[in-house]
């Protein structure tokens, strides 16, 4: 069971009735990598945050950095967001901070380990639930509470690991397949009421999460990605390549006939 802690608001933060309205985003996975960075994009223009992390030093440093850059206000929560069970208790504690919410960016995920996966299916069984089990829970509570407001947009990071199953990497390829394929069908159901579902889909990114991978270096830029994806927020795109080289790539990946794909070393 996790426990939940909070930080309440600074009423010097509070909103003047002259102040610009300000976007109300909810982050949960806060302290990844590409999350991290899109929130400084964010604090840049004076948005109001809150922030769910699991690693409450790491979550306090990102939130005072956000605060730094210019956040209007940054309200966080340290929580483990593979505890299901406490998902709706923490998500309205987080829009009533909030007073409202504009958009959910949804960045909880893990890697894993392939190998370990391929002989323990416990590890295997966490992949899958972390990156796709946790995060319908969220997506189910989030979808009601914008679709009663006609109103929201949900963004949300896959990968373009999921448009295919590689040798390499097709359990956290099969857990994020199952996520854009569940965004697809959300989507489906909630853009006529006037809420917005965005799949992100990144192509490996330079983070800590990558770092120990090979060809790290060649990996896209966070700051550049996080740029992006502000962008593409913005635009209410349905599904977001990031880099875009990856949209090209990935309609060559996956109409490699079988034959000759399940001999290719990927």
């Amino acid at each position: 069971m996790s426990t939940l802690v909070t930080r309440p608001l600074d009423a010097s933060l509070a909103a003047s009735s002259e102040a610009v309205i300000a976007k109300k985003i909810l982050v949960l996975g806060a302290t990844s990598g590409i999350a991290e960075a899109t929130c400084r994009i964010w604090a840049a223009e004076g948005a109001q945050m809150f922030l769910v992390a699991r690693n409450a030093e790491k979550l306090a440093a990102v939130a005072a950095d956000l605060k730094l850059r210019g956040a209007s206000y940054v309200g966080t929560a340290v929580a483990d967001l593979d505890d299901t069970d406490k998902h709706a208790e923490l998500l309205a504690h987080a829009v009533n901070s909030l007073t409202g919410m504009d958009i959910a960016f949804l960045a909880h995920g893990i890697l894993g380990d392939q190998a370990r996966g391929e002989q323990e299916f416990e590890h295997a069984a966490q992949i899958i639930y972390t990156n796709f089990m946790a995060p319908v829970s969220l997506l189910t509570w989030l979808a009601n509470y914008c679709l009663q407001r006609h109103a929201g947009v949900i963004a949300v990071l896959s990968s373009v690991a999921g448009e295919r199953g590689r040798k390499s990497n097709y359990m956290y390829g099969a857990s994020k397949a199952g996520l854009s394929t569940y965004l697809s069908g959300l989507r489906n159901r909630v853009d006529r009421e006037g809420v917005t579902v965005i799949t992100i889909k990144p192509g490996p990114v330079k983070t800590s999460m990558t770092a120990g991978m090979k060809g790290a270096e060649k990996f896209a830029d966070v700051h550049k990605v996080a740029a992006t994806i502000v962008k593409a927020i913005d635009k209410r795109v349905d599904t977001l390549y990031v880099p875009i080289i990856f949209l090209p790539i990935m309609f060559i990946v996956r109409h490699i006939p079988e034959r000759i794909f399940k001999k290719l070393n990927l």
